[in-house]
């Protein structure tokens, strides 16, 4: 017995040794320096120039910046903007705005830093890019109002609208100021810098959050303003996640196409009262047409791009292989409706050749979701460039070559 008994004594002994050097172990971390900050999810910016984010002290620094005011361009200076209205939020006509994403109202934040309290609950958007990254990151949920639903194929997002989970709240410029104000909104995410009209709605006092994603010039940086809102809705984890995917599927294709030994020419748009509107040589489209191995017709070093006479853009595009035309057509879009619209249109050896690539923004959700989807837009024009390069019997989910 006095064996047995001794050995129980020691038993319980180690035990309370183990226990205590386990009690021990969060100590030995803390002292170690780990902090709130460490548990923010890593959020790093690869291919977007329009945000940059900073985690420090327990908080996260996100600073969006107007790409075309931070950089050198033709015949102007580099400026940057830094300054708050008297009630801490941005005026559209700045450069800068700068955000600390909070998880605690009573968190201090750096000199010049607009605190969000995140995850945010509801929000407002405004275009129909803004709404593709809730609508990737699963949080339709957060979104209380949206400005309109023309070409709209969501169906969850139709279904909020005729429920009331959803309001309709006008288009830019025009505004409903008091549906904006009961949606009760914690931010409103908009595009500054487009055509504007934001001045009643900076009257509510509510914080405005630009989202520049549109005049991001690399498709990924387009889709990765998804891990900006995955910031605001607390969803960062699976913004990195999808975005990684859409990464790895559009460099694969794009690694592929970098090897043919042919590589088509190919133009875009067509006219429109009068004159052409051509994107620029370092476009955004400009850029995908690249990384499906084909060459775009317009070389300069514009982004927007310009106007064009019909006769300028003839000839640069009278002997391109392909040609690309994005409309909302109704009905049925066809090769005699397109000379209908323009006779000297049949002259181009694309049409012809009957080479046209179309989409119709009546029939597919161009706009509502390819914002972040860079890797099946790309996979559309390989199918067409070089259909070798894709699974036989590949469906387009855009373009497609006009019948």
């Amino acid at each position: 017995m006095r064996n047995l008994f001794r050995n129980i004594v020691l038993l319980l002994a180690a035990a309370v040794v183990i226990s205590g050097c386990r009690n021990k172990q969060p100590k030995a971390q803390a002292v170690a320096g780990v902090t709130a900050a460490d548990s923010l999810v890593v959020v790093k910016v690869k291919y977007a120039t329009g945000f940059t984010v900073k985690d420090s002290a327990g908080m996260r620094l996100v600073s969006i910046e107007r790409q075309d005011m931070g950089t050198h361009r033709k015949g102007g200076m580099h400026r940057t903007h830094n300054s708050h209205s008297k009630h801490g939020k941005h005026a559209e006509s700045m450069g800068s705005y700068h955000f600390a994403l909070v998880s605690a109202d009573d968190v201090q934040v750096p000199e010049g830093y607009t605190k969000v309290r995140v995850p945010i609950e509801r929000t407002l958007c405004m275009t129909a890019l803004q709404l593709s990254n809730f609508t990737v990151l699963d949080a339709l949920d957060v979104v209380r109002g949206i400005t309109g639903t023309k070409n709209m194929f969501n169906k969850d997002v139709l279904q909020r609208v005729e429920d009331g989970r959803m309001v309709k709240i006008g288009m830019e410029g025009e505004f409903d100021t008091e549906l904006v104000l009961a949606a009760h909104p914690d931010v409103i995410f908009i595009s500054p810098f487009k055509r504007g009209g934001y001045d009643a709605i900076k009257e509510t006092g509510i914080t405005l959050i630009p989202h520049l994603g549109y005049k991001e010039l690399h498709p990924l940086g387009q889709a990765e303003w998804i891990k900006l809102v995955g910031m605001f809705i607390g969803k960062e984890q699976l913004a990195n996640e999808v975005f990684s995917g859409i990464e790895k599927r559009y460099n694969e294709l794009k690694e592929k196409a970098a090897n043919v030994k042919y590589r088509p020419t190919v133009t875009s748009g067509e006219m429109h009262y009068g004159t052409w509107r051509a994107v620029g040589g370092k476009n955004y489209l400009a850029q995908i047409f690249h990384d499906a191995g084909a060459d775009y017709v317009v070389k300069d070093e514009e982004t927007a791009g310009e106007n064009l006479e019909f006769e300028k853009m003839y000839a640069l595009s009278a002997n391109a292989d392909f040609w690309r035309i994005l409309n909302s057509y109704p009905g049925t879009f066809g090769y005699d409706e397109l000379k209908a619209a323009e006779p000297r249109n049949a002259l181009f050896k694309a049409f012809r050749e009957r080479k046209v690539i179309y989409c119709n923004m009546r029939k597919t959700p161009y706009y509502e979701i390819s914002p972040v989807e860079p890797d099946v837009l790309l996979k559309d024009f390989v199918a067409i460039f070089h259909p070798e390069l894709v699974e036989e019997g590949y469906t387009p989910k855009y373009y497609k070559l006009l019948k």
